[in-house]
């Protein structure tokens, strides 16, 4: 089964309690990705600020516009550095995203890690590369651009 890892950093110029307060509320997540996305958070649960064990429900349609179910569990948390969510129930053979924070001059380094596994094996593979990580990258830009109009780029 093919593996891989996408890495993706972002200087922010905001106080580092700000940026947590902000990633740390799943209802923050639909402000912050791509419309055609489809992305709904379906559970009240996700009102509430992050903690290990908590399980996220979505609605999301990351192909042709075909709405799926996706659930996702925090599986660790340490205020103000990071968090950690993992697919339970998804588009993913396997999906662990690090979410990392850390104070630096002028603002807040926020690094996501994302390592996964597609589904079907070899066709997976295939898929990842004509599509799949093309699609993580057009999230992740516009979540960049997103972040920066909330809270502003650093002048590093």
């Amino acid at each position: 089964m093919a593996f891989f890892q996408f890495i993706e950093t972002q200087e922010i110029r905001a106080d580092i309690h700000e940026i947590w307060d902000f990633i740390s509320s799943p209802l923050n997540l639909k402000k912050i990705t791509p419309e055609y996305m489809g992305f709904v958070v379906t559970n009240k649960m996700a009102e509430q600020k992050m903690y290990p064990g908590m399980i996220i429900t979505y609605k999301v349609s990351p192909v042709l516009g075909i709405k799926m179910n996706w659930v996702t569990e925090i599986t660790q948390v340490k205020e103000l550095e990071y968090f950690v969510d993992e697919q339970r129930i998804g588009p993913y053979a396997m999906w662990h995203h690090e979410h990392k924070i850390e104070a630096i001059e002028g603002g807040v380094l926020m690094t996501d890690i994302v390592s996964y596994q597609p589904p079907f094996g070899f066709i997976g593979a295939i898929a990842n590369s004509l599509f799949i990580r093309k699609q993580l990258r057009g999230i992740f830009d516009y979540r960049k651009t997103a972040m920066e109009k909330q809270f502003g780029k650093t002048d590093r």
